[in-house]
């Protein structure tokens, strides 16, 4: 009997489960004119030290060197909480389940993910660091846009 229930039980989560995400939307198409860099800092309701570090030296890149970038949303920036159910469908697109930066590189409408996740960590308590890399590689980004 026991062994009935189980596998009653094992049966429905795995339906359950291997229908998830047959419903996705489609990602729509970009407008063909758009060309910009999105840098998306996801974090989830409790952070630590560094990834409160991460959020900060990515504002503190962005406001020092792309000022002008900002302004015209030639680069712009969101800070996600993935734990917020709005906030769901951005963080699945992108993968994220917790503490990720990504730049979101769309070029003639096309989307091309950075992750750079890693790198923020292993460099998020270090601002002189973490400053100069990111914005080398957004600088390389830029110029191909």
């Amino acid at each position: 009997m026991k062994a009935i229930k189980f596998l009653t039980v094992l049966s429905i989560t795995f339906l359950l489960t291997a229908c998830n995400g047959q419903n996705k939307s489609k990602n729509e198409p970009l407008d063909q004119s758009i060309s910009k860099i999105e840098v998306l800092d996801f974090h989830s309701t409790h952070r630590c030290m560094t990834c409160k570090a991460i959020e900060a030296n990515t504002k503190y890149t962005l406001d020092t060197f792309f000022p002008n970038e900002l302004k015209d949303n030639k680069i712009t920036f969101q800070v996600i909480n993935v734990d917020e159910k709005e906030n769901e469908s951005i963080a699945e697109k992108f993968e994220a389940a917790g503490t990720a930066l990504i730049l979101n590189v769309i070029k003639d409408g096309k989307e091309s993910k950075i992750d750079l996740t890693e790198f923020a960590f292993m460099n998020g308590t270090d601002q002189d660091t973490f400053s100069k890399e990111l914005k080398a590689k957004l600088d390389t980004e830029l110029k191909m846009l």
